[in-house]
């Protein structure tokens, strides 16, 4: 190898180009879902956003619902939102309070979420199934931690901890809609450590 080829830079493959923009379609999606949502989005909209034909972005999404449930993963696995604290070692108010902070400072997640999951309990609504499978899975492993905390003698008496659980969730998703119509006026941390401050008693 001379000099000149081992300081030229390497091509990068068609693999590299793929996922690349497969990503910046992800990212386009993710900001139309969020201010359109899943019916009020289309195709069309992404593709433009991403400067490419509706037919080209077919061939890495083959259809509007294949490309809503790429961009809900997509969102879960880049803010590890979507399941119950995955650090056991982690208190269960810190692990809530930061994801929420986290969840803020994202721009498009909170509306994203809160969109899709409204429009999901419309009839025929692709997001369904994806969203009835993440309440189940939080309801289960919330109440596995409130359950951990009541074994310890930290849950308030008559605290069940399924019922907490699924407070928790629904305090989370109801907070998350206020704050987004007045963030100025609705502290989402806050709020949700005042309610667990209510169910568990402090070490």
């Amino acid at each position: 190898m001379t000099t000149n080829e081992a300081s030229r830079p390497s091509r990068r493959g068609p693999y590299a180009k793929s996922t690349e923009r497969r990503n910046a379609i992800l990212v386009a999606a993710h900001a139309v879902f969020a201010a359109h949502g899943y019916r009020g989005g289309s195709l069309q909209d992404v593709a433009d956003r991403v400067g490419m034909r509706q037919t080209s972005l077919l061939h890495y999404f083959p259809s509007k619902s294949d490309l809503l449930l790429a961009v809900l993963n997509w969102r879960d696995s880049n803010t590890g939102d979507g399941t119950a604290p995955p650090d056991p070692e982690e208190a269960l108010v810190d692990a809530v309070i930061r994801q929420a902070r986290s969840n803020e400072e994202i721009p498009g997640v909170i509306e994203l979420y809160t969109v899709l999951c409204a429009e999901s309990v419309t009839d025929g609504h692709p997001g369904r199934e994806y969203f009835t499978e993440r309440f189940e899975r939080l309801r289960r492993s919330y109440a596995r931690r409130f359950m951990q905390l009541a074994v310890e003698g930290r849950l308030r008496p008559g605290v069940q901890p399924e019922a907490a659980a699924a407070s928790l969730i629904a305090l989370w998703d109801g907070i998350q809609t206020q704050w987004l119509l007045s963030p100025e006026s609705v502290d989402m941390a806050g709020c949700l450590r005042g309610y667990l401050e209510l169910v568990i008693l402090p070490e």
